[in-house]
C-alpha cells in the first residue's frame, strides 16, 4: 500500500495539517503516558487538560466549547475497526504514525463499508491534525516496532459508555457503541459481540520494520 503523508493534497478529503500552536508541552507530557503491547485509549487525561495552553486550543480548534483531552497509545498494525463522531477529531502525533481513513459517503445504504476504499496516511511525528467528522478512521498504526503515541481531542463527553441502550429507529443507530462514536467493525477484529460489524473486505495490516 502506498502511503503518502498527510501533507498530499489527498488527504484534504478527510483533514487538514494545523500550524501555528505550540505542542511542545503535549509531547513532552505524552513521554510520561503509558504504551502498552495492544491498544490504551483515554479519552480525558486531567495531566494533559491542565498543561498551559490548552484553552487557547479549546478557544481556537472548538469555539471555546468544552473540550477533553486524552490519548491513543500502543502496538496496532490492524485496521480492525473504522468509526466517525458529529464532529472532527484533533489528533497530535507524538511518534510516527499512520491513519487508516475511509469516507462516511461510501458506507452504503445497508451499513456496510467496503475495505477496498480505505486509504493510509503517515502523520510525522509533532504534526497535529485534524481529522474531519466525516471521516472514518480508528486507532493508529506503528511505523516500527516501537509503537504510538498519539493525543486525542474531542468535544467532551465523546466516546464515553452509552447512559441508555441505543434507540434503534432507522438503520444508522444500530452503529452507535458509545458517546457520539458510531462504529462499524471488521469480523477478525475482536470487538465486543454488541459492536455492529459491518467491514467487508480485508482486515488491512501494515508491516513496520522490526
Amino acid at each position: 500500500m502506498n502511503i503518502p503523508t498527510v501533507n498530499d493534497p489527498e488527504f484534504s478529503t478527510y483533514g487538514r495539517v494545523i500550524h501555528g500552536y505550540d505542542v511542545s508541552g503535549l509531547m513532552k507530557a505524552m513521554q510520561n503516558t503509558p504504551l502498552p503491547e495492544d491498544v490504551i485509549y483515554v479519552a480525558s487525561a486531567p495531566e494533559l487538560e491542565s498543561l498551559p495552553g490548552m484553552d487557547i486550543l479549546a478557544d481556537c480548534l472548538y469555539g471555546q466549547s468544552d473540550l477533553q483531552t486524552g490519548y491513543c497509545n500502543g502496538h496496532n498494525q490492524k485496521l480492525n475497526a473504522l468509526e466517525y463522531h458529529r464532529c472532527s477529531e484533533i489528533n497530535l502525533a507524538v511518534t510516527d504514525l499512520v491513519l487508516l481513513v475511509g469516507r462516511q459517503q461510501d458506507i452504503t445504504g445497508s451499513y456496510i463499508y467496503d475495505t477496498s476504499l480505505v486509504k493510509a496516511f503517515l502523520v510525522p511525528a509533532r504534526t497535529l491534525i485534524e481529522v474531519y467528522g466525516t471521516t472514518l478512521h480508528y486507532a493508529p498504526c506503528q511505523t516500527d516496532a516501537n509503537g504510538f503515541r498519539c493525543v486525542v481531542m474531542l468535544p467532551r463527553g465523546t466516546n464515553e459508555p452509552l447512559k441508555r441502550p441505543a434507540r434503534i429507529l432507522s438503520g444508522e443507530d444500530k452503529l452507535l457503541f458509545a458517546k457520539n462514536k458510531w462504529l462499524l467493525g471488521h469480523p477478525e477484529g475482536g470487538l465486543p459481540q454488541e459492536a455492529w460489524t459491518g467491514l467487508r473486505g480485508e482486515n488491512i495490516t501494515l508491516s513496520c520494520p522490526g
